[in-house]
C-alpha cells in the first residue's frame, strides 16, 4: 500500500498525542513523499487510513508521526529530524515503543548514523535505553528506563 511519509505527514495530524510539525502552509504538496509498505521496514506499521491533505482530492494513508519520524531515519534524513523529541513527539508517552521500533533497525548498514542522531536527540535517555537493552534487561525495565527524566 502507498502512504506518505516523511516531513508532509508530520504536518498532517494524526490520532496519537503528539504535536507533529506545524509547517503546513510552507510545505509544496503537489508531490509529496510517497512510500509503499511492500518494501518499507516495518510494513504498515503506524499507517492511519483516511486523510485528507492539502491540494489533493479524496483521503490518504498517511504515516502517524512516530512512524514518519523512524521512516526518516531509516533514510538518513537527519537534517529534518533535528528536534524531533520535542517538536514532533512533544511527550515522553511513546518513547518505549519508539526506542524499540528504533532498536530494530540496528542490523541496518546507517545504524551507526542512526544511533549518533538519537544519542545527540534523546541524550541519557537513548543511552540507559541501549545500556539495558545491550545487557538483556526485560521489556518491562527498558520501557521504565526509556520514560525516566533525564
Amino acid at each position: 500500500m502507498r502512504y506518505i511519509s516523511g516531513i508532509h505527514a508530520l504536518n498532517i495530524p494524526c490520532q496519537l498525542n503528539t504535536t507533529g510539525d506545524w509547517h503546513a502552509s510552507a510545505i509544496q504538496w503537489q508531490n509529496p513523499h510517497w512510500r509503499d509498505t511492500k518494501n518499507a521496514f516495518f510494513g504498515d506499521w503506524g499507517i492511519e487510513q483516511g486523510h485528507e491533505i492539502p491540494e489533493h482530492q479524496g483521503t490518504f494513508a498517511v504515516a502517524n508521526h512516530l512512524r514518519a519520524c523512524l521512516d526518516m531515519l531509516e533514510e538518513g534524513d537527519y537534517s529534518n529530524l533535528c528536534g524531533m523529541y520535542h517538536d514532533y513527539l512533544g511527550n515522553d508517552i511513546y518513547l518505549s515503543i519508539f526506542f524499540q521500533k528504533v532498536w530494530s533497525m540496528h542490523n541496518l548498514a546507517n545504524w551507526p548514523e542512526i544511533d549518533c542522531f538519537m544519542e545527540k536527540e534523546f541524550l541519557m535517555k537513548w543511552l540507559r535505553f541501549r545500556q539495558n537493552v545491550s545487557r538483556g534487561d526485560s521489556n518491562a525495565e527498558i520501557s521504565k528506563m526509556a520514560t525516566k527524566t533525564s
